[in-house]
């Protein structure tokens, strides 16, 4: 049975699967969405959605107020549409980041997760659960980590 769908490459290639026909961006702020939009935007995905998570919840104290948190999020989105103008933009709540990237995810029906890795040490990214590797191991579609793009200094 011979069967194509929207998923289908840009190049035609019947049967073979576009996993950037919709792709949820994971951002943290308005420079590493800016930074992440430029990362992905040589990969033509057809499709882009962006996602910052929130994070409350399960009785812990917030890291920072719920509006201090949305307007970092509205700040994000504007910076994807510099690059993106007709991202959505998909604001979530949990206290697990990278669980609750993959809950956005099939909420929106995204077909890949893509983010663009963070600095930070081992000793900080053990001590904070790295959300990547979380994201990575939990992940219920494909996942894209984007190369950090080249330096334009010399």
């Amino acid at each position: 049975m011979d069967h194509t769908d929207d998923a289908d490459t840009h190049a035609g290639k019947v049967g073979s699967t576009n996993i950037l026909a919709h792709a949820l961006v994971a951002v943290a702020t308005e420079d590493d969405a800016r930074a992440t939009a430029r990362a992905l935007e040589p990969y033509q995905p057809d499709r882009v959605t962006t996602v910052h998570v929130v994070e409350k919840g399960d009785g812990v104290p917030d890291k920072t107020p719920v509006e201090q948190s949305e307007a970092i999020a509205a700040d994000a989105y504007h910076a994807v549409r510099e690059v993106f103008p007709d991202a959505a933009e998909h604001t979530a709540y949990g206290r697990d980041v990278a669980a609750t990237i993959v809950a956005a995810a099939a909420e929106v029906d995204a077909s890949a997760i893509v983010y663009r890795p963070r600095g930070g040490s081992r000793l900080t990214q053990l001590l904070a659960g790295d959300v990547a590797t979380r994201l990575v191991s939990n992940a219920t579609r494909p996942v894209v980590a984007l190369p950090e793009p080249a330096s334009d200094e010399s």
